[in-house]
């Protein structure tokens, strides 16, 4: 059980991670990717604090991973890392109003079924 809840933390903070990557760039906005603008909007990136932070969670997030891949098989681990799909479609659609749609339920409902079935052995 240690081991679910290790992968666990390792996809929340994963998950965290891209929420937050997705609200820091929501405050820096649309931009086009051009030489030209690459400094201003590279420093607007590097002092942004959701974005700091995603990365840090990200760091964090290898780090529990490493862990994961020191006690369980590559196999079975790496498919339990979908379950981060499933928490952020449901944060982006609570957080961001992102659409919640009938396939993408239904997509989740396979990765739920998906994951059920590797963890069986």
């Amino acid at each position: 059980m240690m081991i679910f809840g290790l992968i666990l933390l390792g996809v929340l903070l994963n998950a965290s991670a891209q929420l937050l990557l997705k609200a820091g760039m929501t405050q820096i906005g649309h931009f086009e990717f051009t030489i030209a603008n690459a400094l201003p909007i590279g420093m607007k990136v590097a002092v942004n604090p959701p974005i700091l932070t995603g990365l840090f969670f990200y760091v964090m997030s290898v780090a529990v991973w490493l862990l994961v891949l020191s006690r369980v098989q590559v196999s079975l681990a790496y498919p339990m890392l979908s379950i981060g799909y499933i928490v952020n479609a449901l944060a982006a659609y609570y957080f961001f109003g992102e659409p919640l749609t009938s396939l993408r339920l239904i997509g989740i409902f396979v990765i739920i079924a998906g994951v059920y079935l590797v963890a069986q052995h």
